[in-house]
């Protein structure tokens, strides 16, 4: 008699929960609304009422949005915990299959899903700002990338292999923004040799001029350029110096780079260019408790792990390392003051030339690992780390490993931070968190993307 009451009594329990919480929530939406209305003046004569409810007005102090916020997150949170307690004991009490997948995929999943979008609200909002609509081929005087943009129809009218009459050639919005430096970039003469302006090219593509048009110009390189390493000698030895052209970098050789050297030029991945150094990195225990393994890491998903990304700043020493273990990484790389692409390609590596807001190139659930180390840190902002994240969710397969290595913040960020990976929901087989400094705190976790209904 007992066993049956219980789905009966918690799913009627579940109901006045979700009833209250729903109510809550009406209240905080009211709230909010006229709160918008009051700072707009709609509740007194004013003329200018468009213009003041389209823009931030701080006129009532005695309300904060956020507290409010603030509340209904701990509720739902509370409430989420409890259902998925409720959850467990039904599947240890083996009650009725049906009660416990309407649970889970009727009440669970909507309560979550609304935390979710509520903690979001917590994010930096997006400016309001827009470009005038108009023709974007008149935009641009440069012939060259007139041309580039122009759609380009299929010869004969046919209909080509994608299913399309025509072929668009693509630039982001950025692009327009940054006019000068494009047309800068595009001004070449055709079938000649393109200027040494990569720095140039790279610039745009921090900024989100991105994908970047493709020149019609000959790519420049080194006369004498030596051919490389034998890859068993490659991995662990520093290139030849005459097979990276320097003109753009304050160092003229590989030496220069030094972590030592003051004037290196770059700041991320310190002494990176170190081959000594690298060679102890994930394979030597140390003391700190967020440096992991690589061993330990692949023991978790034994022969499993066989490609995978590694999202930083780096040299490729993570790829050499588990290149010795069959395993094969792609490594992002940025020339940030000095050759970061040249010399992981020279070393037998595969360099992907990317920028953090490029949607990565590969396709959904194809990745068994993503491993992410001295880049991504407490200066990024919320919002963009979200796209980057659900990126690297869409890219990793069911059962494959995200690995947060030594990510850093100050300790007053860091419960965003967690909750920015915590969203996804993934299994943790290591969740490490120590003292960088007095004001800053280190992260390191190994998180399991989870199989989805489909």
């Amino acid at each position: 008699m007992g066993r049956s009451c219980f789905p009966r009594c918690g799913f009627a329990r579940i109901i006045a929960w979700l009833q209250l919480v729903l109510g809550i929530l009406v209240i905080v939406v009211s709230i909010s609304s006229l709160f918008r209305f009051y700072s707009a003046g709609f509740f007194v004569h004013n003329e200018d009422i468009c213009r003041h409810f389209s823009g931030p007005k701080d006129v009532y102090q005695g309300f904060d949005i956020n507290d409010r916020i603030a509340e209904v997150l701990t509720t739902i949170e509370n409430l989420h915990k409890k259902l998925e307690m409720n959850l467990q004991q039904m599947e240890k009490s083996n009650t009725r299959l049906e009660y416990k997948n309407y649970l889970e995929v009727e009440v669970l999943r909507p309560v979550y899903s609304a935390y979710t979008a509520l903690k979001q609200l917590r994010l930096p909002k997006i400016g309001n700002g827009t470009v005038k609509e108009e023709s974007l081929i008149d935009t641009f005087t440069t012939e060259e990338i007139r041309k580039y943009i122009a759609p380009k129809e299929n010869r004969i009218g046919k209909i080509n292999f994608y299913g399309t009459e025509k072929i668009y050639n693509t630039i982001g919005h950025a692009c327009v923004l940054m006019k000068k430096e494009l047309e800068e970039y595009m001004d070449y003469d055709i079938g000649s040799y393109c200027k040494d302006d990569w720095n140039l090219a790279q610039k745009l593509m921090v900024n989100g001029c991105d994908p970047l048009p493709r020149r019609r110009c000959l790519t420049r390189a080194s006369k004498v350029y030596q051919k490389p390493y034998p890859i068993n000698e490659s991995l662990w030895k520093l290139p030849d110096d005459r097979n990276v052209r320097w003109g753009n970098y304050q160092c003229r050789n590989f030496g220069c780079l030094s972590g030592k050297n003051p004037k290196r030029g770059y700041t991320k991945c310190i002494g990176c260019f170190e081959m000594e150094k690298e060679k102890l990195k994930w394979v030597t225990k140390t003391s700190f408790q967020v440096d992991f393994l690589i061993r330990d890491v692949l023991a978790i998903k034994p022969g499993q792990i066989r490609i995978g990304l590694d999202y930083g700043v780096s040299t490729g020493t993570f790829a050499a390392r588990m290149r010795e273990l069959n395993v094969t990484i792609v490594s992002t790389a940025l020339n940030l003051g000095a050759p970061f692409n040249e010399i992981i390609a020279l070393r037998g590596l595969i360099p992907l030339y990317a920028t953090l807001n490029q949607r990565l190139p590969f396709f959904d659930n194809t990745m068994d690992l993503i491993h992410t180390t001295g880049f991504l840190d407490g200066w990024i902002d919320l919002l963009l780390m979200d796209f980057i994240i659900f990126d690297w969710d869409r890219v990793l397969r069911p059962g494959g490993l995200l690995w947060i290595d030594r990510f850093f913040c100050n300790k007053k960020d860091m419960e965003d931070y967690t909750y920015m990976f915590q969203q996804l929901r993934y299994k943790k087989h290591k969740w490490v968190i120590a003292p960088k400094s007095q004001q800053q705190v280190y992260l390191s976790a190994v998180l399991e993307k989870p199989p989805r209904a489909i």
